[in-house]
């Protein structure tokens, strides 16, 4: 499970284009977005590397993240 903080996400459409990247990577993954505090878990088997890029590619840079 990784927790991001994630810039740019303001609406219902950015919830889906971020899940939408994740899942992309791995078809399996649940992801859960706050947009309130800009947070976004996931629960992945990709790698931490991975999930950042996808989320970045889709226009939402990552400022941090962890695995929790």
């Amino acid at each position: 499970m990784y927790e991001l903080q994630v810039e740019g996400m303001s609406c219902g459409h950015c919830v889906s284009r971020v899940t939408k990247s994740v899942q992309a990577i791995d078809g399996g993954a649940k992801v859960e977005v706050d947009l309130a505090r800009k947070k976004v878990r996931v629960d992945s088997a990709a790698d931490l590397s991975a999930v950042r890029s996808a989320i970045a590619d889709a226009g939402y840079p990552v400022t941090e993240s962890a695995a929790v």
